[in-house]
């Protein structure tokens, strides 16, 4: 395993050292907040805030593009970006 000098200096504005699939669902939540998200084929990305719960929809996302968002969840409906990966 190649040593990381930074391993102890993780934060939210750090680079990602890790990440996920996102299965967009109505029902549950993220099993970790990310520091972002990447769209990895673009359109609609209706999220849960981590803080209020608030839903809002980012639309016409594009394909490649990285949301600096911290939800708490991906709906399910109206989400129509794909291939979606949480960077934490």
């Amino acid at each position: 395993m190649p040593q990381d000098t930074f391993s102890s200096t993780d934060s939210v504005t750090s680079p990602s050292r890790d990440w996920f699939n996102i299965a967009p669902s109505d029902n549950t939540e993220l099993g970790f907040i990310p520091k972002a998200i990447y769209v990895g084929a673009g359109g609609d990305l209706v999220v849960s805030s981590s803080r209020t719960n608030t839903e809002v929809t980012f639309r016409n996302v594009p394909s490649g593009a990285i949301l600096d968002i911290r939800p708490a969840a991906v709906r399910q409906t109206g989400t129509t970006a794909t291939d979606l990966v949480g960077l934490i």
